[in-house]
């Protein structure tokens, strides 16, 4: 059976189906793209922004994570640019933590949502299939095959449901771990600068 046949014979809930799995794929994609962006040689910069603070002007500081072409430049900037105008370094750098982490939470529910909400349209499209199949089951016409053909029809909602959802949950969680490895090395970058700020702060007093 050639998969457009198989995939005409699950009924109108497969065209759903078909919508959210490349909603999936599309998010995935764009997630992909962005989390290849956030964590760009991130362990480098940690290392260079603990030296850079030890050795150079915040100026000069704050012109390097600026550059950077990563989040965790982002979050750095932001606290470091706070210290150079006199601003509270911690509540900057707070701030901008909680902008990255949403950015990289974006749209992580959705794949979360879709996970539940597959099976369940799945389920639904094979009610639908097996209420048909009942409709035209006529034993005066010795037709007791035409029901169990028709389920077994139905049934294919529910494997399709199935699959979206086991592709939406690998992808999940693979993000779902990118985001964790990704925060810990925002604190990472949120605790370097406070530390080499107050360390310069300590040493500036009398």
């Amino acid at each position: 059976m050639e998969i457009a046949e198989i995939f005409t014979k699950g009924g109108a809930i497969m065209y759903l189906l078909l919508i959210i799995s490349v909603a999936v794929a599309a998010i995935g994609i764009e997630r992909l793209n962005f989390y290849n962006y956030a964590g760009n040689n991130c362990e480098n910069f940690l290392e260079a922004l603990e030296n850079n603070l030890n050795t150079q002007n915040l100026n000069a500081v704050a012109n390097f994570c600026h550059n950077e072409k990563n989040i965790l430049g982002e979050v750095a900037f932001a606290g470091i640019f706070a210290a150079v105008n006199g601003k509270n370094v911690k509540l900057a750098l707070e701030k901008a933590y909680s902008e990255a982490a949403m950015k990289l939470r974006a749209r992580l529910n959705y794949l979360s949502m879709i996970v539940t909400l597959s099976p369940l349209l799945g389920l639904l499209g094979t009610i639908f299939g097996m209420i048909d199949a009942f409709n035209i089951f006529n034993l005066q016409s010795g037709q007791p095959m035409a029901i169990t053909g028709g389920i077994g029809e139905a049934l294919i909602a529910t494997a399709t449901g199935l699959c979206v959802a086991i592709f939406a949950l690998i992808v999940h969680t693979y993000f779902a771990q990118k985001l964790d490895e990704l925060l810990t090395k925002l604190e990472s970058a949120e605790n370097i600068v406070l530390a080499n700020l107050n360390r310069g702060n300590n040493n500036e007093t009398p």
